[in-house]
């Protein structure tokens, strides 16, 4: 029997994961950080094109806060997408 046969709807449960992204967006002023730092931040004339400004500010953060390597980090986000 698989789980699809029981009729359970799980999608509409919010992980822990999830509800940190959704408490990071009320408590975190990402707009005015990145106003802060986007005049430094590479355009990508030379070389690859870099991330979204605010795609590294989060993680960068999401680093700090759960002291989390760059192997560590690159790992969780593979781990669990959250769309």
């Amino acid at each position: 029997m698989k789980q699809s046969s029981l009729d359970l709807n799980l999608s509409t449960k919010k992980t822990r994961k999830q509800e940190l992204l959704v408490q990071m967006d009320r408590v975190v002023p990402w707009a005015a950080l990145i106003d802060v730092i986007a005049p430094y931040y590479p355009e990508g004339k030379n070389g690859r094109p870099p991330f979204a400004l605010e795609t590294m500010l989060r993680i960068h953060c999401m680093q700090q806060w759960f002291t989390l390597s760059d192997l560590a980090m690159e790992e969780a986000l593979f781990d669990t997408p959250i769309c």
